[in-house]
């Protein structure tokens, strides 16, 4: 059986759905899922668990992301980004000072409370919040706790005097949940200027970053690359204490008997065999089963 992880560079256009759809078929595969989430629009890493790592896709969504995009200052939309219907607008007639962009971005950095864009598909009451936009229905959207841990400004922001606009690189990291069109909007907000996000691209997620990745076309063209590309369940656990289990120890572990170890750690990434098998999370004083993993090999 097939188990690991493929780093797909996500291609303008398509869904995250579309993906493993297309991948299920060319690799006739059933047990595969996607984790995190990209807009048609966006591009870049898409983590796709294959088989046992299928269990890790919870996991996998609570790693932070980082992004890189551009952004444009001179107007907003309803979606946040330019695939919209312009909102407001204001004509730039000075550029906006590189100083004045970092220290907007900065007010950002940190726990925020973020609404979605009304085009999400964010549920309320079971409809995604895009059907009630597209249906011209008000509903009140849902408000999150997001974290930003970097939020910075890119080169030289670009002034076009004759559009009355100002284009801006930007990089981001933050954690599960956010949007990034609507900081690019706050950012607009707080500048007093209308902002609007051009395009995005992620570049690392679950752990993995773009340099780990390749194209869907890589695979669908030559199925056999899989075995050269994927990513193994244990690179996912690089971050975690490990423990090499002996034989008494893992008799217990694959049984899913709660064990003693010699660590304070909170979870804990048990191998046998030179493979994470599971991961056990501290309840007290002694180790319980959080993740079983007992199939990879």
């Amino acid at each position: 059986m097939l188990n690991g992880i493929l780093v797909i560079d996500k291609e303008k256009g398509m869904t995250s759905a579309d993906v493993v759809y297309q991948l299920r078929k060319v690799l006739h595969i059933k047990k595969i899922g996607h984790a995190g989430t990209l807009d048609p629009d966006v591009t870049g890493v898409l983590p796709v668990a294959i088989g046992q790592a299928t269990k890790l896709i919870e996991l996998m969504h609570t790693q932070n992301k980082r992004y890189i995009g551009q952004g444009i200052l001179g107007f907003a939309t309803d979606s946040c980004d330019i695939s919209g219907k312009i909102t407001a607008s204001k004509k730039i007639t000075n550029k906006v000072k590189s100083t004045e962009i970092k220290d907007a971005m900065q007010e950002f950095v940190g726990q925020i409370e973020q609404v979605p864009p009304i085009y999400s598909a964010v549920r309320v009451n079971g409809r995604h919040l895009y059907e009630y936009a597209r249906a011209g229905i008000e509903v009140e959207r849902p408000k999150r706790q997001v974290k930003i841990f970097a939020y910075n400004l890119v080169n030289e922001p670009i002034f076009d005097k004759e559009k009355g606009q100002e284009m801006f690189d930007f990089e981001i990291e933050c954690s599960k949940g956010t949007y990034v069109r609507s900081l690019i909007n706050d950012l607009g907000t707080q500048l007093k200027i209308p902002a609007v996000m051009k395009s995005l691209r992620r570049t690392s997620s679950s752990g993995f970053d773009i340099s780990q990745s390749v194209k869907l076309s890589e695979i669908t063209e030559d199925p056999k690359l899989i075995d050269q590309i994927i990513q193994p369940i244990d690179s996912f656990f690089t971050n975690y204490v490990q423990m090499d289990l002996d034989d008494k120890l893992w008799s217990k572990v694959k049984n899913g008997a709660a064990i003693s170890l010699k660590t304070n750690a909170k979870k804990v990434a048990l191998r046998y065999n030179n493979k994470v098998k599971a991961i056990y999370r501290k309840d007290g004083t002694i180790y319980r089963p959080y993740l079983m993993l007992l199939q990879n090999e």
